[in-house]
């Protein structure tokens, strides 16, 4: 064979090579426009969030209704997250905030195969420690995620729901959330050891959404905000009379709800003020800064 036909040969094999490769990617990529995309499930909140991937891991996407420093008390949602409910396998409401009373009856209507869960199935409310936005006392408290106690049995029911839908993948559901529980325990022991000695304490907060918090660990929450709005000039006096009777030496003040009067109380008092995000995805470390807070005197 000559040099040039020694040549050719190779050409074609390198050519012959690469239509095969080339194939084979135009293949493969074929093949992945037929991969369905994994099952979405939509949560309220972001500690929701958190607890569900705990459980979950990678087998389904999770989208959050509410972002990084929104406020539920005043939030709509927008054409997005609604979409995204429509398009969702299931919707986990945490319970008794007021924009999912809103929307889970439209959202049912647009996809009526749409499976909507309770978290705080089987979680005892409490009542009488927080306003409505129409100023009613009696309401439920919503803040059920900012205790660890709570946190167990709101996974355990993220636990029976995801198992109830995809029950293939039961066991490996059931193995992460008696780790992430196990977890949630060692955090609640960590939380009881830097308050032991505290019980029957105050701290001062401006919205009161650490009610359960203060109930798990024998604390007294002195809430200075009035009936979720600013505190008229007449009952500031009483409110910095009774703050100062609690002798509670932190203020703590959410960012969404952030108010210059509380810092004027703050100064007024002359104790520390603390920001919290109780809505935040990384809600064990708030927790526990909480903690501090109110063990650092």
């Amino acid at each position: 064979m000559s040099y040039n036909a020694e040549i050719m040969k190779r050409n074609l094999l390198a050519l012959s090579l690469i239509c095969v490769s080339v194939a084979a990617v135009a293949l493969l990529v074929a093949c992945s426009g037929t991969v369905q995309k994994k099952r979405m499930i939509t949560v309220s909140i972001l500690p929701q969030k958190f607890m569900l991937e705990k459980i979950v891991g990678d087998k389904f996407e999770i989208s959050c209704m509410l972002n990084e420093g929104n406020n539920p008390e005043a939030y709509e949602p927008s054409m997005s997250h609604l979409m995204n409910i429509e398009h969702s396998a299931a919707y986990f409401c945490i319970g008794y905030i007021g924009f999912e009373y809103a929307i889970v009856g439209k959202a049912h209507v647009n996809n009526p195969n749409l499976k909507i869960y309770n978290n705080s199935k089987g979680v005892e409310v409490m009542r009488g420690t927080h306003f409505s936005p129409e100023g009613q006392h009696d309401e439920p408290d919503p803040h059920l995620w900012t205790s660890v106690v709570n946190a167990i049995a709101i996974s355990r029911n993220m636990l029976d729901a995801v198992v109830e839908l995809d029950p293939d993948n039961a066991k490996l559901y059931t193995e992460n959330f008696n780790r992430f529980k196990a977890e949630l325990e060692a955090l609640d022991a960590r939380i009881r050891s830097k308050l032991a000695g505290r019980e029957g304490s105050a701290f001062l907060v401006w919205h009161p959404s650490l009610s359960y918090f203060a109930r798990d660990y024998g604390l007294r929450q002195v809430s200075l905000e009035y009936e979720g709005k600013e505190v008229p000039i007449d009952k500031l006096k009483q409110n910095i009379d009774m703050a100062r009777e609690s002798k509670a030496h932190v203020l703590f003040v959410q960012r969404e709800f952030d108010s210059r009067q509380a810092e004027a109380i703050g100064e007024e008092l002359g104790v520390k003020m603390v920001k919290i995000n109780p809505m935040s995805y990384d809600w064990e470390a708030e927790l526990e800064n909480i903690a501090d807070a109110i063990a650092s005197n």
